[in-house]
């Protein structure tokens, strides 16, 4: 596929189409708080760290988002365990701040649904990495949500993560893109992003009764949700895998 990589700095009026693009996200995972709370300001407040593709025909089929943050010397090597929620608002904390940033974490890689099974999210990763490159960073680190979890909701991430095929290579496909394009998986963010809602909300969201105590398997969810009937609530807490990319 002919593509064309741009970034919303250079090509702001491409916003709208951008942010509109179609992807394949479980409803429950547009419901995340702190995601709801900073991942449009993405694209708003820091569009250099937003990468988009268009096909031949000009379509955008492709968003890389990313943000800058100051990992800094005090904890070397040591990687939020909330992940995804703890980047974005550590990112947008070290902004406010005027905190010079040394180190760039992807949010997401979102291909198009016609589009998917191309190869886009790799290219769309390489060309995430170069970004960083280009900016002066020296690593990209990533919180990655394994592409085919969802197939094992009951395995724990503590050992769907390390998992290999007979070629050394992480048996996940996403995990394996990372890997092949120079990242090491480091270790488990076991609350990257959590989802706490009422039981109704729930329902709404997935179609289930959600009306027992106990784990709950979700379409999507790559862990089960944990369903309270008798308080009225539901809390999917997913880990999600820290990769590091050095560049």
């Amino acid at each position: 596929m002919v593509l064309t990589i741009a970034s919303l700095a250079e090509r702001p009026e491409m916003s709208g189409r951008v942010t509109g693009m179609a992807d394949t996200w479980p409803e429950f995972l547009r419901n995340d708080l702190v995601g709801n709370a900073h991942y449009g300001r993405i694209a708003r407040e820091l569009p250099e760290y937003v990468l988009f593709a268009q096909d031949a025909s000009g379509e955008v089929v492709a968003h890389a988002y990313s943000v800058p943050f100051a990992l800094g010397d005090e904890k070397p090597g040591a990687l939020p365990p909330r992940g995804w929620d703890d980047i974005l608002v550590w990112a947008f904390g070290d902004l406010r701040g005027g905190v010079t940033p040394d180190t760039v974490s992807a949010v997401s890689v979102v291909v198009a649904p016609h589009a998917q099974g191309t190869g886009l999210s790799g290219r769309m990763l390489s060309a995430m990495r170069d970004n960083a490159r280009k900016r002066g960073f020296g690593e990209v680190v990533a919180p990655v949500r394994p592409s085919a979890k969802h197939l094992e909701p009951r395995t724990a991430m503590e050992e769907y993560a390390f998992r290999t095929r007979g070629d050394g290579l992480p048996h996940d496909p996403w995990l394996r893109v990372h890997v092949r394009a120079g990242g090491r998986i480091e270790a488990v963010a076991p609350a990257s992003m959590t989802v706490a809602a009422s039981l109704g909300e729930w329902r709404r969201w997935t179609g289930l009764p959600f009306d027992e105590e106990g784990l709950v398997e979700v379409e999507g969810a790559l862990v089960p949700v944990h369903c309270e009937p008798a308080r009225g609530y539901a809390v999917y807490v997913e880990p999600n895998v820290w990769v590091r990319h050095a560049l």
